[in-house]
């Protein structure tokens, strides 16, 4: 039952995915994965193949396309690339387009107001074409600016609900120090996409990338029980290894 809305994030094998895309899908396919999510966006084309055809190769092996990270770009989005984005992002006939990261030059309130603004445009641009759009949290997010902490302060008040959901990275929000179900309980509904990864040891609450502590999912500390169970509340439709 439980398989059916399970996703692998395809950043997790990304140097098999560079190196060979169709072997790699089989493998995944293999797995018993049911869904993809991509993270190799760039100019129209994903993972070098045009939309439609990596759409192919996907269902060809009866699987689902169902998100896809895309390349940021550090000098913003323009609508005229979110048009471009939202378009390959239909033809590829994903559910879901997520922006997955903050240049570390812009992490400061200012651009992080500018950013909910644009996203909000991005979000409306995508629905036209019948797509999601998302936001996946690092830790950054909820480093305090003299008490402001961006992901409560700003991008959660800020990111309209009906056009943006939250791609929760479990891993990420532990690290920050937070608990996902207080997050729930707080922001109900707002989370359609959990990331899953684990971690091997209890940190203190730091907000730099440092990568070196992901585990697989059931080895390390994170109690995904207890997270599962409030996936009602959080609104989740599927999760992503």
């Amino acid at each position: 039952e439980n398989q059916k809305n399970i996703g692998l994030q395809l950043y997790s094998i990304r140097d098999a995915m560079d190196a060979d895309t169709p072997g790699s899908l089989k493998k995944v396919s293999d797995l018993g994965y049911k869904y993809v999510e991509l993270a190799g966006y760039s100019d129209g084309k994903f993972y070098g193949y045009a939309p439609a055809e990596f759409n192919k190769l996907v269902t060809d092996l009866g699987m689902e396309v169902l998100s896809s990270h895309t390349q940021v770009e550090a000098a913003g989005i323009t609508m005229d690339n979110a048009k471009i984005m939202a378009d390959a992002h239909a033809e590829l006939n994903a559910k879901y387009c997520v922006q997955p990261w903050v240049q570390e030059e812009d992490r400061n309130i200012e651009y992080y107001k500018k950013m909910v603004d644009d996203l909000n445009q991005v979000g409306e641009v995508m629905k036209e074409v019948g797509i999601q759009f998302g936001y996946h949290n690092h830790n950054f997010e909820f480093d305090s600016f003299d008490g402001v902490v961006p992901y409560y302060d700003i991008l959660l008040p800020g990111m309209d609900p009906d056009l943006i959901t939250m791609e929760i990275d479990l891993y990420w929000v532990t690290k920050a120090g937070q608990d996902p179900v207080e997050m729930f309980n707080s922001y109900p509904g707002r989370f359609q996409l959990f990331h899953l990864k684990d971690m091997y040891e209890k940190t203190e609450p730091y907000f730099d990338i440092q990568k070196d502590d992901i585990a697989p999912v059931g080895e390390g500390l994170i109690d995904f029980r207890r997270i599962m169970a409030a996936k009602e509340k959080a609104g989740m439709k599927y999760f992503i290894v």
